[in-house]
């Protein structure tokens, strides 16, 4: 028997059944347009920390933690990723506004004259951290017997003058990377002041998110080791990303950790874009941010970032 055949007759009567009539079948109604998602397929997931969805968060790494440090008064300090690994911090991030930028008539001599209170993060082992007055002081850039690292801070003191228990916590050791005087207190220094007055210059209801850090990942980016075995960064850099009222904006700062005085340099020629930024680092900046705003700004070609920024 030609099973074939009877299967073939059957499909044929299956698809020739229905509606006896002969009126054609009404044109269906098409669907709407869709409205468009706003994606956003890299943010992170903060299902477990709550702080890692806030904007000045870049992507945060599975093998390391992120810690956040907060004060009852003004909130967030700044947060910090910090590897157990390679005992070092890889970023620290954080937001300027009309509020916390403010110094509320303080200064680092007036909250502290007895001297600078470091101290280690009570969120991360002892052991993982550099030593505080015993490490730095006694460990020497390349090439050189006299001059020894200081500690550089990321998130620095100026920007958290608003209150003194917000500024204590910018001189955990986790906030911290090795860096040499010709600098951490030159070039350094005057981008760091620069970040300040632009925070100082903000109306209410604008920000500026900072992400800072310095290169503890590739072995080319390294410089050196302190004698405690901690990484001394070849490059530090600054992620800053401003969302005012007049329009949104990012910069990209990249400078070698030279034992130089380059203070006298235009900050122009430091800037680089977000993208390029990213691809020195491997770090994906301001991730929680929706995918086609992140690809708009993080793509700016330096020139127009300069002229964005005024420098």
């Amino acid at each position: 028997m030609n099973w074939r055949y009877l299967l073939f007759s059957s499909l044929v009567c299956v698809a020739c059944g229905g509606s006896s009539s002969d009126s054609p079948e009404p044109t269906p109604t098409p669907d709407p347009t869709p409205t468009p998602v706003v994606g956003n397929v890299n943010k992170n997931d903060a299902s477990v920390n709550e702080y890692l969805a806030r904007l000045e968060m870049p992507k945060a790494r599975t093998d390391s933690k992120v810690i956040t440090h907060t004060t009852a008064n003004f909130g967030v300090t700044y947060s910090v990723e910090w590897d157990s690994k390679i005992r070092a911090q890889r970023w620290t991030c954080y937001d300027l506004n009309k509020k916390n930028v403010a110094t509320n008539g303080n200064t680092r001599k007036s909250l502290w004259p007895e001297g600078d209170p470091w101290a280690y993060d009570p969120d991360v082992a002892k052991s993982e951290q550099q030593a505080t007055y015993s490490e730095l002081s006694k460990s020497y850039y390349p090439g050189s017997t006299t001059a020894y690292y200081e500690k550089g801070h990321i998130c620095p003191s100026m920007d958290r003058l608003n209150s003194k228990d917000a500024n204590e916590q910018t001189y955990y050791m986790t906030n911290i990377l090795p860096m040499v005087a010709n600098f951490n207190g030159k070039l350094w220094q005057k981008m760091e002041t620069q970040v300040n007055t632009w925070g100082k210059a903000l109306a209410d209801g604008d920000t500026i998110f900072v992400c800072k850090g310095g290169t503890i990942d590739k072995e080319d980016q390294i410089l050196g080791k302190t004698i405690g075995n901690h990484v001394v960064p070849k490059y530090f850099f600054m992620a800053l990303y401003a969302k005012t009222s007049t329009g949104q904006k990012m910069l990209g700062f990249w400078a070698e950790h030279l034992n130089e005085d380059k203070s006298g340099d235009a900050l122009k020629g430091y800037v680089v874009s977000i993208d390029e930024l990213e691809q020195k680092t491997g770090i994906d900046f301001f991730c929680n941010l929706s995918d086609t705003l992140e690809e708009q700004l993080e793509s700016k070609k330096a020139a127009d970032i300069i002229s964005a920024w005024g420098l």
